[in-house]
Order: C-alpha cells, then structure tokens, then sequence
C-alpha cells in the first residue's frame, strides 16, 4: 500500500510557526491511500463517523479523540459527515519543556494502547472551546504573548486528553519503528546518527533503515533533522539567540550546515525566516 507523506490535506498537517502547531476545523474525507507525516496529530470528532486503519479498524464519532503518533501510518477508510478538530505539532519541539510529560497519551499509543480516547460528554464543550482558542492564537501568531498563550492552551488540550485516557490495549508486542521515533524524538537535538538510534533498538543499522523508510517514507536521518528544524524554527521566534548558537542546541556544531539543512527544509536561511515570521515588537 502507497504510503503518502508529502501532501498536506488540512492546516494542522503542516505546523510550522512559533511553537510548531497548527489547529483547525474541518470536514474528514475518505483517503485512497495510507498517509505518514512527520508532526503527530491530535484529532477531535465533533460530528458524524469515521474508520480509521492505524495498526487495526477503529471507529471514531463525535466526542472521541484520535492519536496519532510522528511516523504512524493512518489512513481514513469511511467517513459518514465526520467533522474533525485537528491539532498538529512536532514532538521533539516539546519533549524536554514542561509541556513533555502530557505526551504520554502518545508514548502509549506506540505502545499498544487504544488510539481511541472517549471524552466524556460533560468536558467535550470546554475541549472544543480550548481548540477554538488554540485555532485563533495559531492564526494570529503575532499577539503580544503569543507563545505563552498557545504553549498554555496547547497544554490544557493535552491535559483534558490524558485525564480521560484508559488506555486499553489493542496491540501488545513493541514496535521497532515506534521504538525508533520516540528514541529520535527524545534525543535529536544531541549529535546522534543512524548508529545510535539502532543501538538504542538493539537492530542493526541496515535494518533500522529499512524498518522506517518502509513504515514511514522517510529514513533516520530525515528524521532526525525534522526534529532539529522544529526547534530551530522555535528558537528562532522566540528567543533571540545568534543563528550559530541555535545551531549548536539543534545538534549543529558547523552552523554552516544547519544554514545549508534549513534552508533546504524552509526555501529561506535562519535570519530570513526569522526576519519573516516575526513581528517587529518581538524584536
């Protein structure tokens, strides 16, 4: 089965601001084909139904919440008038900030645990009051305080998952590609390879490699800077930092070839972007 990881098909698809996450409200169509991105995905049924091939056959409506994880591959087999909250963002952006350990609905999911996580009817209101919040901040990411209103509200949208989560599980055994990204997440940042990441799986690095490019469409190493780009865009909209210094705290010892790296990821170097995406009070 073809497996699509280049083709956005709504807005939190593509996070890419401040804090790395996008948020939006839209009808879900049936996809022909099984998609992987490199954000994971937070998915809020407000409306209709939906089955959803990830591992197994899951049905979604209105009041459930959909997890899926960076890598995991999805696709949308029925949709019956499925309106859907998305959110989107990328993992390594948050892992080692306060926000990190209400990733674990996430962390569980890789695991095993249902992808499913039923809200109950009396918070579904507030969750959807949260995301529409969320929505505003992330489409007006200029505001004074911008990223501490998103960062708050993005935690409490994790927070109301988590408290709501069972977690039963539908798949017991490990997964090596699972292993594989939460490893990556966890460390990209530091000056890791392709070796590391297979002695952290006890895999080889040939294996490893296939594992990844085959569920993912993506290799280690893609992986890898992915992370990397996303806390660079951060640091670059939130701090002042020199270009040079974000690149060693992304993993770049040769700020020349973080320069080369995002560019090729963003079509603009560091200071440009920056220059961009920020306002003139933020400087």
């Amino acid at each position: 089965m073809t497996v699509v990881h280049s083709h956005p098909l709504h807005a939190w698809d593509t996070p890419s601001g401040s804090l790395v996450v996008a948020c939006g409200h839209a009808p879900q169509a049936p996809s022909p084909h099984t998609a992987s991105h490199p954000q994971a995905v937070l998915a809020l049924y407000t409306g209709g139904r939906a089955v959803i091939d990830q591992r197994t056959r899951l049905t979604v409506s209105a009041g459930d919440v959909m997890l899926i994880p960076a890598g995991e591959k999805h696709r949308t087999v029925v949709s019956e008038r499925a309106e859907v909250w998305g959110l989107g963002f990328h993992p390594s952006a948050f892992t080692h900030t306060e926000v990190g350990p209400l990733l674990e609905p996430f962390e569980r999911v890789r695991q095993g645990a249902s992808a499913v996580v039923p809200i109950p009817s009396g918070r579904q209101e507030h969750l959807v009051r949260l995301l529409s919040e969320l929505h505003a901040e992330t489409r007006a990411p200029h505001r004074a305080m911008g990223e501490q209103v998103t960062r708050s509200l993005f935690s409490l949208v994790l927070a109301e998952v988590t408290r709501s989560s069972t977690w039963t599980p539908v798949e017991s055994r490990a997964s090596l590609v699972g292993d594989a990204l939460t490893f990556i997440e966890r460390h990209c940042l530091e000056p890791i390879s392709l070796r590391e990441v297979a002695a952290a799986v006890g895999r080889s690095p040939a294996h490893v490699t296939t594992a990844l490019k085959q569920a993912t469409g993506r290799s280690v190493v893609e992986w890898i800077i992915s992370g990397r780009m996303a806390e660079a865009r951060r640091r670059l909209m939130s701090t002042d930092e020199r270009v040079d210094i974000i690149a060693e705290r992304v993993g770049y010892a040769d700020a020349t070839h973080f320069i080369r790296l995002f560019r090729r990821a963003e079509g603009l170097t560091p200071a440009a972007w920056r220059k961009q995406h920020r306002a003139p009070s933020a400087h």
